[in-house]
């Protein structure tokens, strides 16, 4: 055997495990906290004089994961193409 099978034989079955892992993941919190406003739903100025609601989460301060938006429009595209 030379050095790439090798490498990809211990590789695939590391990358299934990290797969799998991230899929129980978004099933069992399907939501994240916010980068943009670190999960506290709204943004300040540096002085901390006026605060108004993120935008990118809409003031909720969660997101949801990349993961499960996919899984989500999947489930979508499938449920149309269906009716």
């Amino acid at each position: 055997m030379d050095a790439f099978r090798i490498a990809a034989s211990l590789l695939c079955p590391l990358l299934a495990i990290v797969n799998l892992g991230y899929v129980a993941l978004c099933a069992w919190r399907p939501f994240r906290r916010c980068r943009r406003c670190s999960g506290r739903g709204s943004l300040g100025s540096e002085r901390g004089l006026r605060r108004r609601p993120c935008h990118r989460c809409d003031g909720t301060g969660i997101r949801i994961r990349f993961g499960r938006h996919l899984f989500h429009e999947a489930s979508r595209i499938y449920r149309d193409g269906n009716r």
